[in-house]
């Protein structure tokens, strides 16, 4: 095996990370499990279930801890997911947010509360730019959206 990443984030999960993880293995093109641990004897109540499970998809080394109620996802830490197409945004959209909610501005829920950004890459480029007024519109345009539109993001910047 692979040394481990340096950073890898881990996602506290209510004794339901094998349904999480085959859920964002099934979504994403490149993806596997890369470990799977069990609760031993130091927790009796949980002795032999699935304690942690180590996998990354597109890449990203993760880690699904089942845990318990304790400490639940909120928006103070999302996954970000860089599409370059908007079929990519729209595929990535309807899955990531079946049975969560959509937020503003590319945010979204899953059905497990975790928050994703799908964004494409080229907005950074836009609100970076130095012909501010184009970056502001572009900045407007996609305050009013849930689901980023490139191609309504790209008309803002150029002003049509």
């Amino acid at each position: 095996m692979n040394a481990p990443a340096k950073i890898t984030p881990c996602l506290w999960f209510d004794f339901n990370a094998e349904e999480a993880v085959a859920h964002y293995l099934s979504i994403f093109k490149r993806g596997r499990i890369l470990e799977v641990s069990h609760y031993g004897d130091a927790v009796p109540s949980h002795k032999g279930k699935v304690m942690t499970i180590q996998f990354e998809i597109e890449g990203q080394p993760l880690l699904a801890l089942n845990a318990g109620p304790g400490f639940p996802f909120t928006e103070a830490i999302s996954l970000m997911v860089a599409c370059e197409e908007q079929a990519e945004i729209d595929e990535l959209w309807s899955k990531l947010s079946a049975g969560g909610s959509e937020g503003p501005c590319g945010w979204l829920k899953d059905k497990f509360g975790l928050s994703w950004q799908i964004y494409p890459p080229q907005v950074i480029e836009m609100y970076n730019s130095r012909d501010r007024d184009a970056a502001t519109r572009a900045m407007q345009a996609m305050m009013k959206m849930k689901k980023l539109d490139i191609a309504a993001l790209h008309a803002a910047y150029d002003g049509r």
